[in-house]
């Protein structure tokens, strides 16, 4: 029987925020606000980056990198599920599907490994100064912002192949995009061995850079508490203070979302995870370097015709 609704799935549909459907209309307005605040915010740290001559250097590029990505990212998933929440349409073909999964994890994982990129970038500045231009030169930069949309891209196509390589004997997703493991909920097929492999390649893409950063941060901190200075210690925490809050939410999110058991959350629960790390998160970032950040700061009293107080 299952084998016949194979030729009959070829779409999805999202069952998207049904468990709170007396409440799209505020969800609507609330994440369309937060959505449009994240575009303009990230959008703002780019072109503050490129126009500003002082924030040419490295740290400032995977930034700006970062935050093209973390709008890319919210392009894939976001305006699906606010379409979802006026009642438009649901549905998606299942080649839409694979694009919209395949974009989301690579954007992601690439993500995480930029932000492995800036923790490196912060252990040369801070424990190898004088080699610090040296070290992290354009073609440097630009080989890790490659590797990490690399790691992304081919992660992205193992699952993809992974995922609809399955049959599928259901057609609503109990989720409002394309994540793995509510589409693999679908499938006719035992998926444990999937399960399985997701979970290693889940744990391998978060917990590797998680800890290549903190480990980054232990020798941060040891080089750090041998400054004699106290001022000279303020100054070089400051200079990561604001890459640390962005590592911790976005990992932490992410190990909440992957690495948790498959069955210890409800959908609901499920959903609110996945609005923290799909909206919330990319908008962290900007506001975060915005608010911490002197140089970005300064950058943007010097583009708005203004000049800081000392």
């Amino acid at each position: 029987m299952k084998r016949e609704n194979l030729t009959v799935v070829n779409e999805f549909v999202f069952q998207g925020f049904s468990s709170f459907r007396e409440h799209k209309l505020i969800l609507f307005v609330f994440f369309l606000i937060l959505y449009l605040l994240t575009l303009a915010s990230n959008a703002i740290i780019v072109i503050i980056i490129s126009i500003d001559r002082y924030l040419h250097t490295p740290m400032y590029f995977f930034l700006s990198m970062l935050s093209t990505s973390e709008t890319l990212y919210t392009l894939v998933i976001v305006p699906q599920m606010l379409s979802s929440l006026v009642g438009l349409s649901q549905s998606i073909s299942l080649a839409g599907c694979a694009t919209q999964m395949f974009f989301f994890i690579t954007l992601a994982i690439n993500n995480c490994f930029l932000l492995t990129a800036m923790g490196y970038d912060r252990y040369v500045a801070i424990c190898n100064p004088l080699r610090y231009l040296v070290i992290m030169n354009k073609k440097i930069c630009a080989q890790l912002v490659w590797g990490a949309c690399s790691i992304g891209m081919f992660v992205a196509i193992i699952q993809i192949s992974s995922v609809f390589r399955q049959p599928f004997c259901d057609r609503e997703v109990a989720h409002y995009f394309c994540d793995i493991r509510p589409v693999m909920k679908l499938s006719c097929a035992d998926t444990t061995v999937h399960d399985i492999i997701n979970f290693i390649i889940s744990s391998m893409v978060i917990v590797v850079p998680m800890g290549l950063v903190f480990i980054s941060y232990i020798l941060i901190i040891s080089t750090i508490l041998k400054i004699a200075s106290a001022e000279g210690r303020k100054k070089a925490f400051a200079t990561c203070g604001s890459h640390l809050t962005v590592v911790i939410v976005h990992y932490g999110c992410a190990s909440i979302a992957y690495l948790k058991p498959k069955s210890e959350n409800t959908r609901d629960e499920d959903q609110l995870i996945s609005v923290t790390y799909t909206i919330f998160t990319p908008l962290l970032n900007p506001v975060v370097y915005t608010l911490r950040n002197k140089d970005v700061k300064d950058a943007l009293y010097r583009a708005i015709g203004k000049k800081r107080l000392a």
